[in-house]
């Protein structure tokens, strides 16, 4: 998982998308027999992160933050101060970017989660 949400693997949304699809897929296959719902809630939250980070990543300069922060609906001085933040990816993936892309957002992006094949799964 950690290789296919990299930030310099030049996937594009889609192909990221497409192919998170599949391991997951794949992933939830193999272990559908096995009762692990905690396992899976806390890599599904490590994965969100991952995703938020490639999405901070891809937006790249302060000027297109700001620009796309103001997009999501944070108000125009919260934007600058957060598009212009000096902390690591990491912290900013679970600072502000979880409030900006939110799990629903995320689900309607058309983002696997690990939760929803583990329920499918577990329902058969």
């Amino acid at each position: 998982m950690k290789l296919l949400t990299g930030r310099c693997n030049g996937m594009g949304y889609e192909r990221r998308k497409q192919v998170l699809h599949e391991t997951i897929c794949g992933w939830m296959g193999y272990f559908k027999l096995a009762d692990m719902k905690t396992a899976i809630e806390a890599i599904d939250q490590w994965l969100r992160r991952r995703i938020r980070i490639c999405i901070w990543k891809a937006w790249k300069r302060p000027k297109t933050r700001v620009k796309n922060l103001i997009k999501c609906g944070i108000k125009p001085y919260w934007a600058y101060m957060w598009g212009n933040a000096s902390k690591g990816y990491w912290a900013v993936a679970g600072a502000f970017m979880q409030n900006v892309v939110t799990n629903q957002l995320l689900h309607s992006a058309g983002y696997p989660c690990l939760m929803d094949y583990y329920v499918l799964l577990h329902r058969m």
